[in-house]
């Protein structure tokens, strides 16, 4: 890490607060874990706001959109900016007395907002994952956290919902070595548990953090010696802690094997390292709702996680060249910064938010953006408070910020000087699995409906619009049922129009299982200049997960070079419209490997219709198979309706691969076919009396059984003629 005169250097004359002193952060868990009461706490504790909200009550900063409040659920990621100074308390802080800007970014939970915790990890330097001290670790806590791995996002854990009654420390600890891997381990522990939690045990300091019973704020605490019944318990977390930091640490190991103390400015400095190179998990505890151990929770983020200067730098590439770029965190470097959301704003239009890797940004500038090569000038810049938009001047490295008025923008464009032309790694997103058709309920409603979906699709990477070229329908396709549904509900309160959608349906896949040839000719002869393109494939089943891979293997100019792009845009036109039952293929190897052509009469036409026609023989030949999405399903009932929801699982065509108990209850993980998930939540109630909960996220595509793959056929066969 950098010196801090290095890091001086580093920055702007007038910035405000320096990169060392800056946090990028996220929150972000399974849903119901308590991600938007966190925040609404630190958002307090900090002094940004002045009355904590409550997700029950609707009132929380960052959920602030209707359908979120009304729902007690986050669907959008909300940023905002907080302020922290550490106080000096008598606790040995890494940074005490020093002020912090703390950038944060509170995420949805549920799986059917995936698309936004996704593109947040992509810009984000370090992430809060909350769990539950009753649940511990729930299936979209795994996806999350893969999310998070994925970009080598260094992160913190705190167990919340210590009052809650099942609330184990232990057993969320054990969960999170277990079921996600993690080096994990405690620097702080709790005082109490469910009724009786009173605070938390500093283990790096040993000290006790105990919180005033009459204050209902959470503001009153007092930093005391350990209670004597936790003391050898807080003794050996130290040890536990000591033993784990050293065996990844130089520092700490040299004096762990001299026999020299560890004091706590040294274990902290070693823990931080370790965090930000992602080698260690530290996890904290505390309640949310009951406002204890979140102001350990923000020492700790100052503490442990990174500033935007120890990460290793963004990495892109030359757009001309694509040699690789490293984009460094820096104020006096060229201007780059990644497009990670957009966001259509009643009042101030589009936004696009974005992350600055290095550089400023003025009001005035000239930005490029490198996959179209356009220019734009910046008119206006944001820094935003949740739903608060603020006007600023200028922006400096690490900020995250938004621009108004950009054209042609995407999610995952690079934004940059035009001498310092790279582009950054876009975030991924998953396919949709459910889609449905839509109508406006009347003739009126057609336009508006047309440019609400459009603005909808351009914020929501993982939500699709498209006309039904057979049936001429307009359908949606989304992650979930619940996603279509608020895309509906937006589209009724943000654009004002009413629309009627049909029942929800599957996203199947085409795929193959055998090797094949394929052949495509296009021959038209008309009075004057005809048609000829004349094009021949193989065609393999690729790994599961690979997508669709097309290569030319033409040699001795079979095909002229101009030709074969053309005949590569047929084999994905016919990829995107299907053969066998007219979905989507995946997970196929495509080689042109011979043709034909015309000195005359070939076009690119002619052989993108030969491309076309070559596939779809070969696909024919290649024994095909439909696949379906298959959901991972983890179901927490208690135990006397476990053979009720057993025998409901097994006739949704479910498999049940584990069973356990935890806290009481039992807990059931499944893989189930989505097309057999509709409806599951009234279900559940009707089968538990209200007392069982699920949770539900994609798994992978299998083979559909032979007898429902024979109705889809006949559904296929039966479709209107496609239209002309």
């Amino acid at each position: 890490m950098e010196t801090a005169t290095e890091k001086k250097v580093l920055d702007a004359p007038n910035r405000p607060y320096p990169l060392a002193r800056t946090r990028n952060i996220g929150i972000a868990a399974h849903i119901d874990a308590g991600k938007t009461t966190t925040t609404e706490r630190i958002l307090y504790y900090t002094g940004l706001i002045h009355r904590m909200g409550d997700v029950d009550d609707g009132n929380t900063v960052t959920d602030w959109m209707e359908q979120e409040r009304e729902r007690g659920i986050t669907i959008t990621s909300a940023a905002t900016t907080c302020y922290w100074k550490p106080k000096e308390d008598g606790c040995a802080k890494l940074f005490a007395g020093e002020a912090f800007r703390i950038n944060i970014i509170d995420t949805p939970g549920h799986v059917d907002f995936t698309a936004e915790v996704e593109r947040s990890m992509r810009v984000l330097d370090g992430a809060v994952a909350v769990f539950c001290g009753v649940a511990g670790v729930q299936p979209q806590s795994e996806t999350v956290w893969r999310q998070a791995s994925k970009y080598r996002v260094p992160r913190i854990a705190f167990i919340n919902k210590m009052d809650r009654t099942g609330a184990n420390f232990e057993n969320a600890l054990s969960d999170l070595r277990r079921k996600l891997g993690a080096y994990a381990y405690p620097v702080m522990l709790p005082i109490g548990k469910e009724d009786h939690f009173q605070g938390v045990i500093d283990v790096v300091n040993q000290k006790a953090i105990v919180y005033d019973p009459e204050d209902e704020l959470g503001v009153k605490f007092s930093i005391t010696d350990i209670p004597a019944d936790l003391r050898e318990r807080a003794a050996a977390a130290l040890a536990e802690l000591i033993d784990a930091v050293s065996n990844k640490d130089e520092t700490v190991a040299e004096l762990v094997i001299e026999e020299k103390p560890v004091d706590a400015l040294t274990l902290k400095a070693a823990i931080r390292r370790l965090t930000c190179s992602l080698e260690l998990v530290p996890v904290l505890c505390g309640s949310a709702f009951r406002k204890r151990g979140v102001q350990p929770l923000i020492d700790a983020i100052v503490d442990y996680l990174p500033s935007p200067l120890d990460v290793p730098p963004a990495q892109g590439e030359d757009p001309d060249d694509h040699s690789p770029v490293m984009v460094h965190a820096n104020d006096q470097g060229k201007f780059c910064a990644l497009a990670f959301k957009l966001w259509t704003d009643a009042y101030a239009g589009k936004l696009v938010f974005f992350r600055v890797y290095s550089g400023t940004l003025k009001k005035g500038d000239i930005i490029f953006n490198p996959r179209t090569r356009k220019r734009e000038r910046v008119n206006r810049l944001m820094m935003i408070q949740a739903d608060k938009r603020l006007d600023v001047e200028q922006v400096f490295s690490g900020d995250i910020a938004a621009l108004v008025g950009l054209r042609n923008i995407t999610t995952g464009d690079t934004l940059c000087d035009e001498d310092f032309s790279v582009l950054l790694e876009p975030p991924t997103f998953p396919e949709p699995v459910i889609s449905m058709a839509i109508e406006p309920k009347t003739k009126g409603d057609r336009d508006k409906l047309t440019e609400g979906l459009q603005r909808l699709a351009e914020e929501d990477p993982t939500f699709r619009v498209f006309t039904n070229q057979e049936t001429g329908q307009l359908i949606i396709a989304g992650m979930g049922e619940l996603h279509l549904e608020i895309i509906r509900d937006r589209l009724y309160r943000e654009f004002n129009v009413q629309a009627n959608a049909g029942a929800p349906q599957i996203a199947y896949r085409e795929t193959i299982t055998a090797k094949a040839e394929g052949e495509g000719k296009f021959i038209r002869q008309s009075g004057g200049r005809g048609q000829y393109g004349h094009a021949i494939i193989h065609i393999e089943p690729n790994e599961r997960g690979k997508g669709v891979q097309i290569e030319s293997k033409i040699v001795g100019g079979a095909i002229p070079k101009e030709y074969i792009p053309a005949v590569i845009n047929g084999i994905e036109e016919a990829v995107r419209t299907g053969v066998y039952a007219g979905y989507q293929i995946i997970d196929i190897k495509v080689d042109i490997v011979d043709g034909t052509f015309h000195e005359v009469d070939s076009s690119e036409l002619a052989f993108k219709m030969a491309g076309i026609f070559a596939l779809k023989e070969a696909f024919r030949k290649a024994n095909p198979i439909l696949l379906e999405p298959v959901m991972k399903v983890e179901v927490t009932t208690p135990d006397e309706y476990q053979g009720d929801i057993l025998g409901d699982i097994n006739r949704r065509r479910g498999h049940v691969e584990h069973i356990e108990v935890r806290n009481g209850a039992t807990v059931l993980t499944a893989r189930v076919p989505l097309a057999e998930m509709f409806g599951y939540a009234t279900a559940i109630r009707s089968l538990s009396k209200g007392r069982a909960s699920y949770a539900m996220e994609p798994l992978t595509f299998e083979p559909v059984p032979a007898s429902i793959s024979a109705q889809l056929l006949d559904q296929a066969k039966n479709r209107p003629a496609a239209r002309s």
